[in-house]
């Protein structure tokens, strides 16, 4: 009867693990398995710039043209960082707004111009078919995101 309880026991425990693991992978899925916190990323960007990372998040926006980039929420309230990947390549769903995700990828420093900046988000406005007032723009920035080669969405 012991090895029946320990038996059960035993299985319960790693179905609850697969469990707890399913979702839907995309591009290369997840290989990583530490968690880089988007609010560390964004203290110190200079020493994340060309390493691949892995960060968890809740789906905040989509790409609605192409699936080719994704917002995720940071471990601080108000953050965010965005997932950029080749057009195509990768195909993130709007429907998968409000999920939970696993994103891995190269993070990236994009420099702008406040020209560049200017089109951008014009560009930006035009895919998600709102308005953009180019005065609001007064400089140029620098954005942190990462190039995503693989992601898991539960």
């Amino acid at each position: 009867m012991k090895y029946l309880f320990g038996l059960a026991v035993i299985l319960f425990t790693f179905s609850g693990v697969s469990f707890g693991q399913k979702g839907d992978n995309y591009g290369k899925g997840v290989t990583l398995t530490k968690k880089t916190k988007v609010s560390s990323i964004f203290t110190t960007p200079k020493n994340f710039v060309g390493k691949t990372v892995l960060v968890e998040g809740t789906i905040i926006d989509v790409c609605e043209k192409r699936g080719c980039w994704m917002e995720i929420s940071g471990d601080k309230k108000g953050q965010k960082i965005k997932v950029k990947v080749d057009d195509g390549v990768i195909v993130f769903p709007v429907s998968k707004k409000g999920h939970k995700a696993l994103v891995e990828g190269v993070v990236e420093e994009l420099v702008y111009t406040k020209e560049e900046l200017i089109e951008a988000e014009k560009h930006k406005a035009e895919e998600q078919g709102t308005k953009f007032d180019a005065s609001t723009i007064k400089s140029g920035k620098t954005v942190y995101r990462i190039k995503g080669s693989g992601a898991k969405i539960f």
